[in-house]
């Protein structure tokens, strides 16, 4: 019998990618983006967020504290990483969204496993782009060129297997039709890129749409479908060492401190129902990436939360930015 033995939760904020001192480049988009997602379900452009908010948190947006928090979050992903060795996975479960990086208008399925036996990053970022920043952001994700990644087969087939016999009804794939114009994005290249150091985990991703109406699941369709994908880890033959990690989230553009602490809070505390109840409203945009998390807490539930870390960092004075969090959950002893 198969068993998932860890668990983790990373943004994958540009942020991560690149130094301190080139944050704000960031906030250039921020200032110029006329649908700032609030948590109340309304949309704002900069110029009306900061007539309602003011310049509340200017005193944040300094080199010296994007240093203090880079450090931070830099440590918490290192920590991570380590964990991640030493629970020493056969097979990793990386759930995150797609940002038109693989899949578009004419094809957005609400949930997606891919169970080929590559996976294929390509260079969705550089391309005409000369930007510093951006080539930095763009290997981060391990977007800056084609990239392939062993996945999981075998484990795949018999888990999809295991998830319809739930009546979970997924797309699937076992390879990508045009990798060189089409491929695996950000949510799935940060993690390979930062936390797996030196080793070759294979990769099952796990494709959740959180950002194009109108096929987005709900936090409670999210949290269910985490604990069918805890069944079905557990009825998979062949005793795989599976990890499950969340990647994207938590707030952002706007950061919501008081979402996010509430909803690592409901986490470390294992309140599903507060998990299921959070609103559509609270889940747009960028924000819409805390579903992934759900999905993990569903499929994470036989584990603990061990420790996480969070970095609301705002990156203008109107509080635009990102809440950052980290989170490892692991097995009781």
């Amino acid at each position: 019998m198969s068993k998932i033995v860890f668990g983790a939760g990373v943004s994958h904020s540009p942020l991560l990618t690149l130094k301190p001192e080139d944050w704000l480049e960031r906030s250039r988009a921020d200032i110029h983006n006329s649908e700032l997602n609030l948590s109340d379900g309304r949309r704002l452009s900069y110029e009306r967020l900061r007539a309602e908010i003011g310049d509340r948190y200017e005193e944040h947006c300094t080199v010296e504290n994007f240093r203090r928090q880079g450090a931070n979050c830099q440590n918490a992903l290192d920590r991570i990483a380590r964990d991640l060795e030493a629970a020493a996975p056969d097979v990793v479960i990386i759930i995150g969204d797609d940002q038109r990086e693989l899949f578009g208008a004419d094809n957005q399925p609400a949930v997606a496993i891919y169970y080929g036996e590559d996976i294929v990053m390509t260079d969705k970022m550089t391309r005409g782009n000369t930007s510093e920043w951006i080539q930095t952001m763009a290997r981060g994700y391990l977007m800056d060129e084609m990239h392939v990644w062993p996945g999981a087969p075998s484990f795949g087939l018999e888990l999809v297997s295991k998830l319809v016999d739930q009546g979970v009804d997924a797309t699937v794939m076992t390879n990508v039709a045009n990798p060189s114009q089409a491929g695996f994005g950000h949510a799935f290249g940060f993690v390979i890129k930062r936390l797996f150091n030196r080793h070759s985990y294979p990769v099952l991703p796990f494709l959740l749409n959180t950002y194009y109406p109108p096929n987005i699941p709900t936090a409670e369709r999210a949290y269910n479908l985490g604990r069918a994908l805890h069944k079905a880890v557990d009825e998979c033959v062949g005793d795989y060492r599976v990890a499950v990690i969340a990647s994207g989230g938590l707030s952002h553009f706007v950061v919501d401190e008081e979402l996010d602490r509430s909803f690592l809070h409901w986490l470390k505390t294992k309140k599903s129902d507060a998990l299921q109840r959070i609103p559509r409203c609270a889940l747009n945009s960028g924000s819409s990436e805390i579903l992934n998390w759900i999905l993990a807490a569903g499929a994470l539930k036989a584990l603990s939360m061990s420790w996480f870390q969070y970095e609301p960092i705002y990156r203008t004075a109107a509080g635009t930015g990102i809440g950052a969090a980290f989170a490892v959950w692991a097995m009781e002893t």
